[in-house]
């Protein structure tokens, strides 16, 4: 799994940074979108995505700079020639609006679009290789979190036990890794479940769109391996832009992951006012980071655009050399 950030700005673009978009690469080249900010779809010409394998787009809320890249992303996908339904995750309200761009600009798609109430996906199970679960945040429309977790875990053979009981290498070996029953020649029969060695974790992510109280994911994050949250502001803007917003700042989202135990924290949605490169007297990220490793003593990530982050079947996660 990989996550690759296609936007990492708040409000409005800056010369380096796109509005909110994240691509949920998963294992065997499909992958699902998580908000679609304007210019998404130009993002992802720098990317090695591809339209036709996006099986899912979720999005967190509907202020413009989480959706109003949609139509024009669906558009070019039909005009990609994509034929496969699209699922379409998102709050009350998503299917109309896109209806109405669609009505009004006479977009025709070749493909289905499948819109799925993201308060109904607790009775749902609509992609094959992921569990998706959603978390009510706090914001100034309603806005939601996406908890993405593996549906299946592989399962690795005990060879040394099947070595030890005189057992080769062959056909049989991968019977039983697919758990099923296998008489060998000497008559003997073994049964899968005995050679298995015990499963690894599924892995879990937890993408969180804007939200001013972190604590409402305290139950979605138990077993996660990553949480991606908005880093808005350091605590001194807040303090002057005041609770209005209704956006994190650095330092809350920090005391929450330590406080939770999560043992890897990426920040993104920043503020345009902070510079990439820091100047004399002017906010920069380098200040949300400080901010936030002040707090917080797991592994940190601020996303930059088109960054990618490789989560192993181990759960641990680390920049994709890109070079």
């Amino acid at each position: 799994m990989e996550l690759q950030f296609l936007g990492t700005s708040s409000g409005t673009p800056s010369k380096t940074r796109n509005v909110a978009g994240l691509a949920l690469r998963l294992d065997g080249g499909g992958w699902v979108l998580i908000d679609c900010g304007e210019g998404t779809q130009h993002r992802i010409l720098h990317t090695t995505l591809s339209l036709h394998a996006l099986q899912a787009i979720c999005i967190t809320h509907l202020h413009g700079d989480h959706c109003y890249g949609l139509p024009g992303l669906l558009a070019s996908a039909g005009m990609g020639n994509r034929v496969e339904p699209l699922l379409l995750i998102g709050p009350a309200g998503l299917r109309d609006y896109v209806a109405g761009v669609m009505a009004t600009t006479e977009l025709r798609l070749p493909f289905e679009l499948r819109f799925v109430d993201v308060t109904a996906l607790a009775e749902m199970a609509p992609l094959p290789a992921l569990e998706i679960a959603a978390v009510p945040l706090s914001h100034r429309v309603p806005s939601w979190a996406y908890r993405f977790a593996e549906r299946e875990v592989e399962r690795r053979l005990d060879g040394a036990r099947l070595a030890a009981a005189g057992v080769p290498p062959g056909p049989s070996w991968g019977q039983l890794q697919q758990g099923r029953t296998v008489t060998l020649a000497d008559g003997r029969v073994l049964h899968g479940a005995d050679y298995l060695l015990p499963a690894r974790r599924p892995r879990v992510v937890v993408v969180a769109g804007d939200n001013d109280c972190p604590e409402l994911l305290r139950d979605a994050v138990r077993d996660a391996h990553v949480l991606v949250h908005e880093a808005t502001y350091t605590q001194a803007v807040l303090d002057k832009v005041g609770p209005g917003p209704q956006h994190s700042c650095a330092r809350m989202v920090a005391r929450f992951a330590a406080a939770a135990g999560l043992p890897q924290l990426v920040l993104t949605h920043f503020s345009p006012r902070y510079l990439d490169v820091p100047r004399p007297g002017q906010p920069a990220i380098a200040d949300l980071e400080a901010e936030a490793r002040a707090s917080y003593g797991g592994a940190l990530f601020m996303a930059a655009d088109l960054a990618r982050y490789r989560l192993d079947r181990q759960g641990t996660l680390a920049p994709v050399d890109q070079a």
